[in-house]
């Protein structure tokens, strides 16, 4: 008893010692309400013919609204979910309602990805948890970090966009009202215009400047039962602009003057440069100059070619002669990183994240069942490659670039440029797939690092496939074991599951502010330690394993993995059992009535496998998500060949369901290429893999059929981009076993 509660203290001390400044509560600050989210701090002048109804929201002489999108569009469909919470609210069609890139501001700033980063098991509730995401929120509004991720954009827009539609319309009708001389009770509003129930209408552009003045009584959100837009199915806005071309992503912009810049980065990881010889790469055509960029980023070291074209400056760089120094981890490989992981599970007890009930197995148990799974590092491999384009000129910077965190990317670019964040101007563009990749800022980093050094002319970086591949952020390598005992009714009197692998958040804050994470990292256990199963007693911990690999949120982060290995050794135990897989679940989800729905839903949809073929079966919850899938597989030799996936998902109130199937289908082939081929190695300190040829994702001839069902929910929404990634690994594995007898307990899955 006085171990776990000694384990209770020393958990809540890591938490509250994160949430305060210098590791202490401050009361006088904890007891201020958190920051307001409807006002900007430095309120932007309207522009000519336009009304500031609020930080979010503008209105032009003609009606149109022009909303500040604070999230980056990267195909998880934003674009169009976000402004229909706001045309919702406003009452104005959705086709009237434009979008703009935000302004870095605390109002823009995202809760969510923070609160949603609290290790608490989702079952757990109390005085202690709801303080601490209290807490937590109230430093996210503090901090302001305008962050892509998480699977939180529409989540945390879900309030404060609304309310910022519902504000412009109480302000609107309160206009309508002084100038009618009527009781603001007595009007309501319809597609742009305020109408009294005595038939007189006036359109919102005619109200826009009297309501800067109007003072409304109150400012009431909609109940789901009035929503018009939200909840039905709209078509991408941006989908459009990616067809026809006219999108611009990062590689698109051509600023005047633009240059292009190719890198050579030091081969090995921790890797550095003793000398160059450049002479060669300078004499050849369109060649501007070679500039040194080592430095820039924690671990980054290499030369720069500018030249006129992409072509030249890579060809020029390619003629660099280059003395690279391997470095301290020039005997690093993938084998000696998972005996590290195997030394450390056997050597230490971990950080227990999640334990209940007392094990019985001496009195009860008949059947012990052992098993040890692994996950190989990954990369993003993001359609797109690392790439942005920066001015340094003039103590400014003008920055245009794919990124996923506008406030870090602002304060990167000052750092390196030697000037004040007021004086960096960001252009975000369009995203070919960030995948978590454009969280970080390394690219950010070596670009104005570069252009500094460029006399005053826009560079545009491009890194080459190769040099994406090599130079990633890598989802960790990771093991795990399980025990568990079984009675004779085939009952799991005790499940106990120890992790080991990397911490991406202590890596991550060590590139973003200097200073190496401590304590345990959500990441690392996520889908491991808050899984629904009833088990009357489990014990889940995690051995953090530090690793000079560079590592880096992938889709779905700890989910990724942590779902293969839980789900598919939840197989092995119905089978140990003797028992059904899916009955087997549903005997343990007595209490979840919402993962058993999303469960039953999945199978019933599914129906029957096709001759030849077997179905496998992943429950998993994840960034506040259920998703349920059955894949239908079959063997083609030694290939593994799915046909069609059934998914289904709660994801709370679906805004646009129409997205939600796309992202699902996303999801599961970016899991499946992952399941199926995704492997990054590692031999005397370098990345071996180097393009698709040798690390192959999913062809059009190899995706399957999706089908997706999408939960009827009346609760606030949660995650979509993410959730749909993680069960599909382990219902592709468990179908496998079906056809084969094998159990494959390593990633990719191969016979």
């Amino acid at each position: 008893m006085r171990s776990t509660e000694s384990k209770k203290k020393s958990r809540r001390r890591f938490l509250l010692g994160g949430l305060g400044v210098a590791g202490a509560l401050i009361v006088g600050w904890g007891v201020m309400p958190p920051r307001q989210r409807l006002h900007m701090s430095n309120p932007l002048p309207a522009k000519a013919g336009e009304v500031m109804l609020n930080g979010w929201i503008r209105m032009a002489r003609d009606g149109t609204v022009t909303v500040a999108m604070p999230q980056c569009e990267m195909g998880q469909g934003v674009f169009t979910a976000l402004p229909m919470l706001v045309a919702e609210e406003l009452d104005v069609p959705l086709e009237q309602v434009r979008i703009e890139q935000a302004p870095v501001d605390r109002i823009f700033g995202n809760m969510a990805v923070l609160t949603d980063s609290l290790p608490f098991h989702p079952d757990g509730a109390g005085t202690f948890k709801e303080t601490a995401r209290w807490f937590t929120g109230k430093a996210a509004r503090e901090l302001g970090l305008m962050i892509t991720g998480g699977s939180t954009s529409v989540k945390d827009a879900w309030m404060p966009m609304r309310e910022a539609g519902a504000a412009a319309r109480a302000m609107l009708v309160a206009a309508a009202a002084a100038e009618w001389n009527v009781d603001a009770q007595t009007c309501r509003t319809e597609n742009g215009a305020v109408i009294h129930a005595g038939g007189r209408r006036a359109a919102y552009a005619d109200l826009a400047e009297k309501a800067l003045n109007s003072r409304p009584a109150a400012v009431r959100l909609k109940r789901p039962n009035q929503f018009r837009l939200i909840g039905t199915a709209q078509p991408r806005r941006d989908s459009a602009a990616k067809v026809n071309g006219s999108a611009a992503f990062g590689m698109d912009v051509r600023p005047e003057g633009m240059v292009y810049a190719a890198v050579r980065m030091a081969p090995a990881i921790g890797g550095s440069m003793r000398s160059a010889r450049t002479d060669a790469a300078k004499a050849m055509p369109g060649v501007l100059d070679v500039i040194n960029f080592s430095g820039a980023a924690p671990g980054m070291a290499g030369l720069a070619v500018l030249a006129r074209t992409y072509w030249q400056a890579k060809q020029a760089a390619m003629a660099l002669m280059i003395d690279w120094d391997a470095g301290p981890h020039e005997a690093l490989s993938t084998q000696s990183v998972f005996r590290e992981l195997e030394q450390r599970i056997d050597a230490e007890s971990g950080y227990v994240y999640h334990e209940a009930g007392t094990p019985d197995p001496m009195k009860t148990g008949v059947k012990t069942v052992q098993a040890e799974y692994r996950a190989p590092f990954l990369a993003h491999a993001t359609m797109e490659p690392v790439n942005c384009t920066a001015l340094v000129k003039e103590g400014k910077v003008i920055l245009w670039v794919p990124t996923q965190v506008p406030s870090l990317a602002i304060n990167v670019a000052a750092s390196i440029a030697k000037t004040s964040v007021e004086k960096v101007e960001l252009n975000v563009t369009y995203i070919g797939g960030g995948f978590g990749r454009r969280l970080e800022t390394d690219m950010i980093a070596q670009a104005v690092s570069i252009a500094a050094q460029a006399n005053g002319v826009p560079v545009q970086v491009i890194w080459s496939r190769e040099d994406d591949m090599a130079h990633d952020m890598y989802r960790p390598a990771a093991l795990a074991r399980f025990t568990a005992v079984l009675d004779k009714a085939g009952s799991v009197v005790s499940y106990r599951n120890k992790l080991a692998s990397g911490a991406i958040t202590h890596q991550v804050l060590a590139r973003t502010i200097g200073y190496e994470g401590v304590g345990p990292d959500k990441t690392t256990a996520e889908g491991a330690f808050d899984m629904p199963y009833e088990f009357s007693h489990q014990s889940i911990a995690h051995v953090t394993v530090p690793t000079p690999v560079p590592l880096g949120y992938w889709r779905s982060v700890g989910h990724s993995h942590n779902a293969f290995f839980k789900e598919s050794f939840i197989d092995e135990l119905a089978h140990a059992a003797g028992k059904d897989e899916v009955e087997f679940r549903r005997g343990l989800l007595q209490r979840h009535p919402y993962h058993l729905a999303v469960l039953d839903a999945a199978v019933a949809q599914a129906g029957k496998p096709g001759p030849g073929r077997a179905h496998g079966v992943a429950l998993h919850a994840s960034f506040g998500s259920i998703v349920a899938q059955v894949a239908e597989v079959s063997m083609e030799g030694n290939d593994i060949r799915v046909h069609k996936v059934t998914c289904a998902i709660d994801c709370g109130l679906a805004v646009n369901p129409n997205i939600i199937a796309q992202q699902m289908e996303s999801g599961i082939v970016f899991g499946l290429s992952a399941a199926l081929f995704g492997e990054v190695t590692i031999k005397n300190g370098r990345v071996q893999q180097q393009n698709f040829h040798d690390y192959p994702v999913l062809r059009m001839n190899q995706a399957p059929e999706v089908h997706t069902i999408v939960m009827k929910s009346a609760a606030p929404p949660e995650g979509v981009g993410e959730p749909g990634t993680p069960p599909i690994a382990p219902a592709v594995a468990n179908a496998v076993f079906k056809l084969t007898g094998r159990r494959l307990r390593s990633l990719p899955l191969k016979l």
